[in-house]
């Protein structure tokens, strides 16, 4: 989950590193460091605990300066965030920087402490430095010293390495995390992201699994994980000055909600056909394996696990196909018992999750039919390994909490669903009209964000709350779930999300004036029944907000708060009632005062396990 950079230049590295911490802060943001070499082989390290504003703070103060460098931002696994657990990590003159877990460290790290070697953290990462270090006494190549150390790791790694006896030499090597080079003039660079270079290049490789690479000024070398030389194809990625700002926006996650209108735009702008969907946009093949599917397996993780509750009602109700979704963590560890033509389809913003990245490679062993992901990120290892994928063009979303990456999804996956019920036994005769809803969606996303002042004014009543409880029924309850999750991810509100019909089922027993009731109730043939329960609510004493269009027949008045929705299309109402669940959640998180882009504990990319 952390973020790592590195650079080799015939100019001073410390602006390009500190630039490229700021844009992979996303990744975590418990502590920052960076280390440079300089040319007269000199090893200057800089590391605090906090933000990478305070480590340029603290090099402000003191300044360094190199030509060969590697940074990171990290988020904690082993060792509580302090300056002493900081990366980089050294060890006789080599600096390490690591994105992953090392599974072996303690087996490891009892060995080294056998050979002499003091440890000073309590990561697993400082092992790594110390390998490299021992198998340099014995290899003159800083590379060989580096892939020889590897070799006796267990777990997921990403790695930057300098050294201040090779200052013109730049090494990376990757396992089970993302790392890719930039191409430069007289410079490269490697990074967790392509975001984190922008500022310098729009030329990419992206390292292969078990793949390294030494950099230096005027040349890379690749291998791969058998050690011989690789080729691997340099993309020209264009936007190079597509880089996330808040523009006038106090958060970014605020921008990120207002940006769903024009991002959702953009995902279906040459998707939609006149009055059909082509399955070539879901990648080349499609037709012929769409025609066969008889079941879809669903697996994501976390928001995007969401997306994919809401699809399994689309993927049943208008195409009358089976749909297993669940959690990627989960299937991962579990035997599968796999369907005849089954459809294997993964979710994901940054395309690096590793519970799904690693849910794809068993499924690539089993006997799917073949596999799809929906994805934000087109370069990403979800996409590269999939047989099919479709971009939802969503565009660099930064804050931590998801916003518009899940309803680029949503629409992604109500596009599958429509373009599946042509080969479905349940013909789609509607596919126009259902074109039709998806074009309206901006029109409506912008009907939503005037409600904006009314949903600040409803969050005033749960900033002193410690608890909330999120319903909603049919494909509106992993709405409810999204909504909670929301909520709890950037206030620090407990909040959870039942099936309206499940509250007598153990949830009555939370309900009393302190606890926040909010439903998801468009009007829907499920309607009714979601009245009665909501009467079990108010006989409790509880107070319920509702989101709801004007046919809903629902009133304001003691005990029940309305925000009163537009009306819109059967087909695509959970896209829409999603926005003011992120709007209520972004306004309750602002009146407490927290970090709404960098809630605490978290990090945008879960690239660890």
């Amino acid at each position: 989950m952390c973020g790592i950079i590195g650079v080799v230049a015939q100019r001073n590295s410390y602006g390009i590193l500190i630039e490229g911490l700021r844009r992979l802060e996303y990744r975590g943001y418990d502590s920052a460091g960076v280390a440079l070499v300089d040319e007269v082989q000199r090893l200057h390290v800089r590391k605090t605990q906090g933000k990478v504003r305070e480590l340029d703070a603290l090099v402000a103060n003191d300044l360094i300066e190199g030509h060969v460098g590697i940074a990171h931002t990290r988020w904690a696994t082993h060792g509580v965030p302090n300056t002493l657990n900081s990366h980089p990590h050294i060890s006789g003159g080599i600096a390490v920087v690591h994105n992953g877990i090392v599974e072996n460290h303690q087996v490891l790290r009892n060995e080294l402490i056998g050979l002499g070697y003091t440890f000073t953290s309590d990561t697993d990462s400082e092992v790594i430095a110390h390998l490299i270090h021992k198998h340099s006494e014995i290899n003159d190549s800083l590379l060989k010293a580096v892939q020889e150390a590897v070799k006796s790791i267990k777990g997921a790694y990403a790695l930057a390495v300098v050294s201040k006896t090779h200052p013109l030499s730049l090494i990376g090597v990757r396992s089970g995390s993302p790392l890719i080079v930039g191409i430069g003039v007289g410079e490269h660079y490697i990074a967790s992201d392509q975001l984190a270079l922008r500022q310098v290049t729009d030329s990419f490789v992206f390292l292969e699994e078990g793949d390294s690479v030494e950099c230096q000024r005027d040349s890379i070398n690749i291998f791969d994980s058998t050690g011989c030389i690789a080729e691997r194809h340099i993309e020209q990625i264009g936007d190079k000055d597509l880089v996330a700002s808040k523009g006038d926006f106090r958060h970014f996650m605020q921008k990120e909600i207002f940006e769903q209108s024009d991002v959702l735009d953009i995902s279906l702008q040459g998707r939609l056909g006149k009055v059909e969907v082509n399955s070539s946009i879901f990648g080349y093949g499609a037709e012929d394996l769409f025609k066969r599917i008889a079941f879809i397996h669903i697996v994501a993780c976390g928001t995007s696990f969401h997306s994919g509750l809401v699809a399994k009602h689309w993927i049943e109700k208008y195409c009358a196909i089976p749909c297993l979704v669940e959690v990627a963590s989960e299937y991962r560890y579990r035997k599968v018992a796999i369907p005849t033509n089954t459809l294997f389809v993964t979710l994901s913003q940054s395309g690096e999750t590793a519970d799904t990245l690693a849910a794809l490679r068993k499924a690539k062993s089993c006997i799917y039919l073949g596999s799809l992901s929906i994805c934000n990120v087109a370069n990403s290892s979800l996409v590269r390994e999939s047989d099919m994928a479709f971009l939802t063009r969503a565009g660099p979303e930064i804050g931590v909490a998801s916003t518009k990456a899940f309803t680029t999804q949503l629409a992604a996956l109500r596009l599958l669903s429509i373009c599946l019920s042509k080969y479905s036994s349940q013909k789609n005769i509607f596919e126009r009209e259902y074109l039709d809803d998806l074009r309206s969606l901006p029109v409506h996303c912008k009907a939503v964000f005037e409600l904006d002042s009314r949903i600040k004014m409803v969050a005033e009543q749960f900033a002193d709350k410690n608890h909330s409880l999120y319903l909603g029924r049919g494909e509106h309850y992993p709405i409810a779930l999204e909504g909670a999750l929301k909520l709890k991810e950037i206030s620090y509100i407990h909040a959870e999300a039942y099936p309206a019909g499940e509250l007598k089922h153990g949830p009555l027993a939370l309900i009393d004036e302190n606890v926040p009731v909010v439903v998801v109730a468009p009007t829907n043939d499920l309607l009714e029944k979601l009245k009665s329960n909501l009467s079990e609510v108010r006989a409790r004493g509880g107070m319920l907000f509702l989101f709801a269009d004007a046919s809903a027949g629902f009133e304001n008045e003691p005990g029940m708060v309305v925000i009163e929705m537009p009306k819109v299309p059967e087909s695509v109402k959970p896209i829409i009632y999603t926005i003011p669940l992120q709007l209520l959640a972004y306004h309750v998180a602002v009146l407490k005062g927290t970090d709404v882009d960098q809630p605490r504990n978290l990090a945008k990319s879960v690239t660890v396990e």
